[in-house]
């Protein structure tokens, strides 16, 4: 499956009505203890892996997380990008 340009997800994303398009680049071995964010978010993983509360992603994968929503992330050896679509 052949992933979308940076260019095309900002698009689809915009037009969902997020407001707001973003990289995010996070180093490896980065752990971030149980959390949560003011935004919905809608994300695509590019590169690398990482877990969100244990569940593995990797190049392709995607998640979604309400606002509020607690939630615990870990990235792998070679550290993790994903694009992350945000609702505020």
């Amino acid at each position: 499956m052949a992933l979308p340009s940076f260019d095309e997800f900002r698009r689809d994303a915009l037009a969902r009505g997020f407001d707001e398009v973003l990289e995010r680049r996070w180093a490896p071995g980065t752990v971030l203890e149980t959390h949560s964010h003011p935004f919905d978010a809608d994300a695509l993983v590019v590169e690398g892996e990482m877990w969100l509360d244990g569940r593995h992603l990797t190049p392709g994968g995607t998640f979604q997380l309400a606002r509020g929503t607690p939630h615990a992330e870990r990235y792998g050896p070679a550290g993790a990008t994903y694009w992350v679509a945000r609702r505020n």
